[in-house]
């Protein structure tokens, strides 16, 4: 199980699938993990029949990487800067990244700051990010995602915030380090100006979270959008969002 120690000390943990050319760092959505985004979505096989080698990335709070309770640990750009430290440990000077959900801000974060991300994709968002910076609070707010992770009766969960419960709770995931983390990456600072690498967006056409796409991809340079069957849950399942994916990481592993 291959770890390694993050800017602050944390051990997080990673998998590695090897091929040829560029490889392909995948980051997952929030309360998910390597396994729940990536593996049994069929995403990874899908790049793996393509050839492409492909690192997974399980974030600070999630999966099997370490799971602090306190906010502050989630802050300041934390996970872009996990990113760039796993580079630096497997001494990559060049790489893909996708990311989904909260992913994709993670993403946008770390290709905005390290210049060894030469060609992005995201999914799972889409206005939300131009307007507020993150999560589309019309659709639900942090605190409203870490009150549903900490509810005594979940039962009682509005339809907006009761699908992360259900996916933490799904994966027995450590609810109060997830609610810790929605605290902590509330106010992220993401400057899509500073973005100039080719860019795809994958938008669910009935993802919520994913609403007015156009709009973020007009506010990246030369970003490229495709929208996929499917919700905030079922979009990256769909054969259409690994296809995509793929041919589009092939296209640019110049």
């Amino acid at each position: 199980m291959p770890t390694f120690a993050t800017f602050d000390g944390l051990q997080l943990h990673y998998t590695v699938w090897e091929g040829e050319g560029r490889p392909v760092l995948l980051q997952h959505g929030f309360a998910a993990d390597t396994n729940a985004n990536w593996i049994a979505p069929g995403v990874v096989d899908t790049l793996q029949d393509a050839g492409l080698p492909v690192i997974s990335l399980d974030a600070r709070g999630h999966g099997r990487s370490a799971k602090p309770h306190d906010e502050a640990s989630y802050g300041d750009d934390a996970m872009v800067r996990d990113v760039s430290a796993l580079f630096d440990t497997l001494d990559l000077d060049e790489v893909s990244m996708v990311g989904y959900s909260m992913g994709a801000m993670i993403a946008l974060g770390a290709a905005a700051a390290d210049p060894r991300i030469r060609c992005l994709a995201i999914g799972g968002v889409g206005s939300g990010i131009v307007d507020f910076g993150g999560v589309d609070t019309r659709v639900v707010t942090p605190e409203a995602i870490s009150e549903a992770l900490l509810a005594s009766d979940p039962s009682t969960l509005p339809p907006s915030s009761a699908p992360f419960r259900v996916l933490a709770d799904a994966l027995r995931a450590d609810r109060i380090a997830l609610a810790a983390a929605a605290r902590g990456t509330a106010d992220p600072k993401l400057d899509l100006t500073a973005i100039a690498v080719p860019t795809l967006i994958l938008a669910g056409e009935t993802d919520p979270l994913a609403a007015e796409p156009e709009r973020l991809a007009a506010a990246i340079a030369g970003a490229r959008l495709v929208r996929v069957p499917g919700d905030h849950l079922t979009a990256v399942t769909h054969p259409a969002f690994g296809s995509t994916l793929t041919g589009f990481l092939a296209s640019h592993d110049l």
